[in-house]
């Protein structure tokens, strides 16, 4: 496997908000704690306070959340019962419950954290590092993880409940798993075995990453709900988080940076099964959007004493919520997440709770040999692969030794022309000015189908080569996206069973570089 590694700027793929992070900008420096290296570790490893108490609730609702999981790897379970010693902290990346893990990025997000660990425990040995998945169970919009695509097709799963989508049964998942071009086991027994989304996904997770270590948390927990009480608390009556992501959202947008998530006046969803809906106040009363439900505000506390598991954070208390149930020293997350914790440093600071170190998730290309093969036949070095369609044919045509078709040289001689002629008419006859500017339009107009023909008839004598590169961009770039953001594992792992162990070896995840893999 060879591998590429390139800055991320070089691709156009990602925001100036990443660019201006990766690069330390000045500007940003207030809205995180610190730069994520090795060494930053042992100042976050003594910010993070994390009671003996609190790690007894973490480690039994772990243990209780995996009695689903058949043959817990010896791996996972080390870490289970490393989380009760003081001395053992998280690495955390989270996500959707995609059907068959979705797009590519989730796999590269767990990667990132299992290799995290990795290296932490070689620099900091007198210490215990856990990579951990956050199960983004208690999300409701299942449009966005209903479907899959597998070698260029979409596959969907179509189910009529509602709610939020960890509690959804896999009612519905036969007939999607009957459409599949071959049988996946490790998928048919996780979906047909499992009593809901979030077991299935759990013991998919298990089995990709049981070997390296992977725990898999589900938020959506009675036992871990209780850590949110006081918080859920104060956001009832103080409604203290929008005020404060409202004041960093000023200050980013003051500095040029558009922020990725909004504020409500009440950052809590209302959780039951088949319901997630947010909580509103009007007037005295706090009411469940879209049902009869209401309470007052002794009433509405009261319910979060009783069942704080029926109260669900948005994206701005969430990232509060891992932190409290969790011994983490960083988070994982793609362009967008990094960016919107930005804006939530202040929530942290008014909950005395450690920000975690920010990291970029890997990102990567990969180049089947199939694809190598196509890349090498035109002449191409993978890190010019990002460049667009239209700069790549330019690029060909100059190797195979034709200039691009400009007429330019002759539009100014023709204009050149043109203006002799009118200075000769000025003195002559001043009315035939007009006329001459009219033919001067036709032949500029004339040179421009011209110059449109040419590049046609050109283009169509290399149209095998140009069409060979626009297969190879669509290949590799479905619909103009990073391959990452489009295709599932399957597509690869089908064809290499060694798929993410050579991801595990090919990403360095505090280099913060672009990786590109390519089959030899």
């Amino acid at each position: 496997m060879k591998v590429t590694k390139i800055d991320y700027a070089a691709t156009g793929a990602f925001s100036k908000t990443v660019a201006d992070y990766l690069c330390q900008s000045e500007k940003l420096q207030p809205f995180y704690n610190r730069f994520p290296t090795l060494e930053a570790f042992e100042a976050q490893i003594q910010e993070k306070q994390f009671s003996a108490a609190q790690r007894q609730v973490l480690y039994q609702a772990l243990q209780q959340q995996y009695t689903s999981v058949t043959n817990i790897s010896s791996k996972v379970q080390q870490n289970l019962e490393l989380l009760q010693q003081p001395n053992t902290y998280t690495v955390t990346t989270g996500h959707q419950l995609n059907i068959f893990t979705g797009p590519l990025y989730f796999i590269y997000k767990i990667i990132t954290a299992i290799n995290t660990c990795i290296q932490l425990q070689e620099k900091y040995p007198s210490y215990n590092f856990v990579p951990i998945y956050w199960m983004a169970t208690e999300d409701h919009d299942f449009a966005e993880i209903n479907h899959f695509n597998l070698f260029g097709k979409r596959y969907d799963w179509e189910t009529a409940q509602t709610g939020a989508v960890g509690q959804f049964t896999t009612e519905g998942m036969d007939k999607l798993l009957a459409e599949l071009p071959e049988k996946y086991s490790l998928f048919e027994e996780a979906y047909r075995n499992s009593k809901t989304l979030a077991e299935a996904t759990r013991a998919i997770t298990h089995a990709l990453f049981g070997e390296y270590g992977l725990v898999s948390i589900d938020g959506d927990d009675a036992q871990l709900k209780k850590a949110l009480t006081p918080v859920v608390e104060q956001e009832l009556t103080e409604q203290l988080s929008n005020k404060l992501v409202e004041e960093a959202n000023a200050q980013l947008e003051e500095l040029g940076y558009k922020p990725q998530i909004y504020s409500r006046e009440i950052n809590l969803f209302y959780l039951k099964l088949n319901l997630r809906e947010r909580i509103v106040q009007e007037g005295r009363k706090y009411k469940v959007l879209n049902t009869d439900i209401s309470y007052t505000l002794e009433e509405i506390l009261q319910e979060a004493k009783q069942h704080p598991e029926r109260f669900s954070p948005n994206v701005v208390l969430r990232p509060l919520y891992e932190e409290l149930v969790l011994p983490n020293l960083a988070y994982i997350g793609g362009g967008a997440e990094v960016a919107y914790w930005f804006q939530l440093k202040k929530v942290f600071e008014a909950y005395k709770v450690a920000f975690p170190m920010l990291m970029l998730r890997n990102s990567a290309l990969y180049i089947t040999r199939s694809n190598a093969s196509r890349m090498h036949k035109l002449g191409l070095k993978p890190e010019e692969l990002f460049q667009s369609y239209q700069d790549l044919k330019k690029h060909l045509s100059s190797q195979i030794h034709e200039e691009e078709i400009n007429l330019e040289e002759q539009r100014k001689a023709v204009a050149a022309a043109f203006a002799e002629v009118e200075k000769m008419v000025q003195d002559i006859d001043p009315t035939l000015v007009r006329a001459v500017a009219a033919e001067e339009q036709k032949a500029s107009n004339a040179l421009q189908m011209l110059e449109k023909k040419i590049s046609k008839a050109r283009d169509n004598k290399h149209e095998q080569t140009f069409k060979q590169l626009e297969n190879l961009k669509e290949k590799l770039f479905p619909g103009g996206s990073l391959q990452e953001r489009y295709d599932n594992l399957l597509t690869y792992q089908t064809n290499n069973p060694d798929f993410i162990p050579a991801l595990i070896e090919a990403f360095d995840p505090l280099e913060f570089k672009f990786t590109i893999l390519e089959e030899e």
